[in-house]
């Protein structure tokens, strides 16, 4: 079994930082894309950011020069350093991974985490 833990979610005011983190664990064979989605009320999910193996990133406009995410590969992690944060951003959000499971080599698959609130306060 895989799974996706996030963390560093809350609550804070406009113009403040978060940091969000997300670690896949359990029979994991590699890892490959590896990023963030978002959710507000009422609206789609929408792509946040994104980051290869290699650490190629790309990122959605509206977050273009306030978010940057990175990854440590050798600790299945990913994160999100969301700065100059607005109200906008308010959103649940959710890590996934591109990964093959041990003994399933073939085979890739997109792993969600369970969510996170972030709630920006104006």
């Amino acid at each position: 079994q895989v799974q996706l833990v996030e963390s560093g979610g809350g609550l804070v005011q406009a113009g403040g930082c978060l940091r969000l983190s997300c670690t896949a664990s359990g029979s994991i064979f590699s890892i490959n894309d590896m990023g963030w989605y978002r959710q507000a009320p009422g609206k789609q999910r929408e792509l946040v950011a994104s980051i290869t193996s290699g650490h190629n990133t790309n990122y959605a406009d509206p977050v273009k020069g306030r978010f940057a995410i990175s990854r440590d590969n050798a600790k299945n992690t990913v994160y999100l350093q969301m700065n100059s944060l607005k109200p906008e951003d308010t959103a649940v959000y959710y890590c996934y991974a591109f990964l093959r499971v041990t003994g399933l080599q073939l085979s890739e698959s997109r792993y969600w985490g369970q969510g996170t609130q972030v709630t920006v306060s104006s």
